[in-house]
């Protein structure tokens, strides 16, 4: 393996780079919502409480929001940078959505966040409650146009080759943005984000609730936090069930890489592995746990339907469907199958694991329990934030990895679409600069969330005593931003 090897490079630059930047954007459109409910709990019983947990939950999303914007702004320049060749050919159809989130859905966010941040003095109460309804809804809007974008990569729509073949150019944006990926990947990214902020609230509520600090706070946010977490478990496992069927349809070879299936099974035999250990070729398998039909059922919705395997796909791949890339690829048009095998089943895990933590948080803290929780669950319960964001992250690495060989399902092969000119040396020292500054951004991040935690919202007044509300989310002792 060449370790100066462009393409290697800039594949792992951009990997690294989309994973960091991804765990910034989960959060903040499901901490948008959390913070939103909070403020419209308030607005609705003008209980302090809620007001209390408004401004201390909304001062993380902030802290996280400021840092997916700098993080998204050098996920972009890496196409130009490193992915020339790839810009040059896609960009015509990637850069109308692209545009859209800039110009419309993140101008529309920023906007209102800024009146948000702003205008609890100098907005009516229902009108700044509004703004931050409205800033939620423009992040997921922002959400949905890069996910039309990357839906044109697993499954190209609206477009016509240009007469040289060097590109691809838009011919329909309503077929660019309505992609039946983009469709049935938007609905489960945002559930997967709202399981995510779910998550932290958990954890930060349990952190004070093991400390018995602001438990007329915490217990009402531990429980939302918990139902957040199990509403969008079951969101993200229905979504993620019609996002498979839109994906066998457009790249079969990406559920047969999920299941290692190396040949078209149907029916009893299309069973899904939850664990098999055998040979790389898949010739041989030296221990397997197996449910009969359920790959047939998650990838046809019919327990006797068949899906096709990765021999058969590549035969078909290599002299039917895409012959003019079969030299390229040495007739293997298969991902790296122990990465799609293995994150399929780790973002289902995590997933599960998430949820789990929530159902039995609500069932240790429900009103008719006989005893406290014990001092384990709640140290188990704070290291529970990391769990979705687990299954998020590994959900990403199957949703991009799968895709291989392809950077625009056959259209385009990866390995062509990295920048010609860019010697690996180049794109070496920006990996480990990136790399080395988003070290440092890191600890930044998560050491000014960990500062908001610990400080911990105001505490609430004493009964009778006057209490005339913040002027606004940034004016207190407890200020971190």
């Amino acid at each position: 393996m060449d370790l100066f090897d462009p393409l290697l490079l800039a594949r792992w630059q951009f990997g690294l780079t989309t994973l960091y930047h991804f765990i910034f954007v989960p959060l903040t459109l499901g901490m948008a919502l959390t913070v939103a409910v909070f403020q419209s709990a308030w607005y609705r019983t003008g209980a302090l409480k809620w007001l209390h947990l408004t401004r201390f939950f909304g001062k993380i999303f902030l802290i996280n929001f400021a840092m997916g914007v700098v993080t998204g702004i050098v996920q972009e320049f890496q196409f130009g940078m490193n992915w020339s060749a790839y810009s040059r050919f896609v960009g015509d159809v990637f850069g109308a959505p692209l545009a859209f989130e800039g110009l419309l859905a993140f101008f529309f966010e920023a906007t209102f966040i800024g009146l948000w941040i702003f205008g609890w003095d100098k907005l009516p109460k229902a009108v700044h409650l509004a703004t931050i309804w409205i800033a939620t809804i423009g992040a997921w809007m922002s959400a949905y146009f890069i996910l039309a974008a990357n839906a044109f990569m697993q499954n190209p729509r609206g477009y016509e080759m240009a007469d040289d073949g060097g590109r691809a150019e838009m011919t329909d944006f309503a077929a660019v943005l309505l992609n039946p990926i983009a469709i049935q990947a938007f609905p489960h990214t945002i559930f997967a984000s709202f399981m995510f902020a779910g998550g932290v609230v958990i954890s930060v509520a349990a952190w004070n609730l093991m400390r018995h600090q602001n438990q007329a706070m915490m217990r009402p946010a531990l429980k939302w936090g918990a139902w957040l977490t199990i509403a969008s478990f079951i969101g993200t496992a229905l979504s993620g069930d019609q996002l498979g069927l839109a994906m066998v349809a457009a790249q079969p070879m990406k559920m047969a890489a999920a299941e290692a299936a190396f040949d078209t099974v149907c029916g009893a035999d299309a069973s899904f592995s939850i664990l098999t250990l055998g040979t790389p070729d898949g010739d041989t398998e030296m221990f397997q746990i197996r449910i009969p039909y359920l790959l047939a059922l998650l990838s046809t919705h019919d327990i006797n339907g068949c899906v096709e395997g990765i021999n058969d796909l590549n035969r078909q791949y290599s002299t039917e469907t895409f012959p003019q890339f079969a030299d390229q690829v040495d007739g293997n048009f298969a991902p790296i199958l122990w990465i799609t095998y293995w994150a399929f089943r780790w973002m289902m895990g995590f997933g599960f694991a998430a949820t789990a933590v929530a159902i039995v948080g609500l069932w240790v803290t429900r009103k008719s329990a006989k005893k406290p929780p014990a001092t384990w669950m709640w140290k188990i319960a704070v290291w529970s934030a990391p769990l979705a964001l687990f299954g998020i992250l590994v959900g990403w690495i199957f949703t991009e990895m799968g895709r291989q060989p392809w950077i625009v399902f056959g259209l385009m092969l990866t390995e062509d679409g990295v920048s010609p000119s860019v010697p690996g040396w180049n794109v070496l020292v920006s990996l480990v600069a990136f790399t080395l500054i988003y070290l440092v951004l890191a600890v930044v991040e998560f050491g000014l969330i960990l500062k908001a935690v610990k400080l911990g919202p105001e505490p609430l007044p004493e009964p009778g005593s006057p209490e005339d509300g913040p002027k606004s989310v940034t004016d207190t002792p407890t200020t971190v931003y």
